[in-house]
């Protein structure tokens, strides 16, 4: 793909913590902006905040792209469940939304732990990509970039191997958390909640490449080329200054969920240890939303997969 200064980005999930930031980015960088909500009321926020932008920002509303038919038995098989054709309640979603869009950024997924079955948080994540990779498939001649949001937890989960066999501590973009999803086929809805959303990241993942490079080879079975080309970030925990709508503290989600958690709760609940605990592996929430932009301005970005990183930190640091 050449480069792309200016255009029209569709940011599923507007209203995210990350994708509000993407929005934001962009829109101070010169792109035109889609973004899309489930509802009205997920809307209202949204045009206010970005109103200095004029047209240059709007609203798709997509009702809700997680009410799908079950994957299960075939829970863990992509190669079914992925590619390029054949039914799916949801295909179709974004259709008239990618008709004149540039580029997609692919943000919205479930960010929730879950004591129930793996399939009532991996189904979402598999169907929602698939839904968005269709549409742009369907409007390839338009289309030139497709970004998928994949996480940290798509890359390693406790005991990996590598393909000799080998347990490796080393985390790049070849690594892949088979441990989660091995979990996941293993114990059901006893699975570790952590393990089912690492699995969700992971089979999402897995399903974007697989049909991204099935459209890739069915076109050229047919003497055609696929115009765009994919491109995949995987963050770590995500932390910084929120742009989104969180009117209290139950309505944080994913990585500001956590952090109120331990840090906010467990501060006033006398728990300082919280602090000194090692967090995790953590990147500026600006910094990954730079990342987007990045990505529409280098050519060579695409087809490639990105560990957007940036140290590792105590809670104590990221509360400073």
């Amino acid at each position: 793909m050449p480069t792309l200064a200016s255009g029209k980005v569709l940011v599923t999930g507007a209203n995210g913590y990350i994708a509000a930031w993407v929005v934001k980015d962009l829109l101070e960088n010169g792109y035109a902006v889609r973004g899309t909500v489930r509802s009205e009321s997920k809307a209202t926020y949204l045009r206010e905040y970005f109103k200095a932008f004029g047209d240059k920002f709007e609203i798709a509303i997509v009702p809700d792209i997680t009410k799908v038919r079950s994957i299960c038995p075939l829970l863990f098989h992509i190669y079914v469940l992925i590619r390029p054709s054949g039914d799916d309640a949801q295909d179709g979603a974004f259709d008239q939304h990618v008709a004149d869009v540039d580029a997609i950024a692919h943000i919205a997924s479930p960010v929730h732990l879950s004591d129930g079955e793996p399939s009532e948080v991996i189904d979402p994540a598999v169907r929602g990509t698939r839904t968005v990779l269709s549409s742009a498939l369907l409007h390839r001649a338009r289309v030139r970039r497709v970004f998928v949001t994949s996480s940290a937890a798509a890359l390693k989960g406790g005991n990996d191997v590598d393909l000799a066999g080998r347990t490796s501590n080393r985390i790049d973009e070849s690594s892949w958390n088979n441990y989660s999803v091995q979990r996941c086929e293993e114990k059901g809805r006893a699975a570790d909640p952590m393990h089912k959303y690492s699995a969700s990241k992971v089979l999402a993942e897995r399903g974007a490449w697989e049909f991204y490079e099935s459209a890739k080879k069915d076109l050229a079975a047919k003497g055609e080329t696929l115009e765009w080309d994919m491109a995949v970030f995987c963050p770590p925990f995500v932390f910084g200054p929120s742009v989104q709508e969180s009117p209290s503290p139950e309505a944080l989600s994913g990585s500001q969920a956590e952090f109120y958690k331990r840090v906010v709760q467990g501060v006033t609940g006398g728990e300082l240890e919280q602090l000194t605990q090692f967090g995790l592996w953590v990147v500026d929430v600006r910094d990954l939303a730079r990342a987007f932009v990045l990505g529409l301005q280098k050519e060579e970005a695409g087809g490639e997969r990105f560990v957007i990183c940036g140290f590792p930190a105590a809670w104590q640091d990221l509360s400073e």
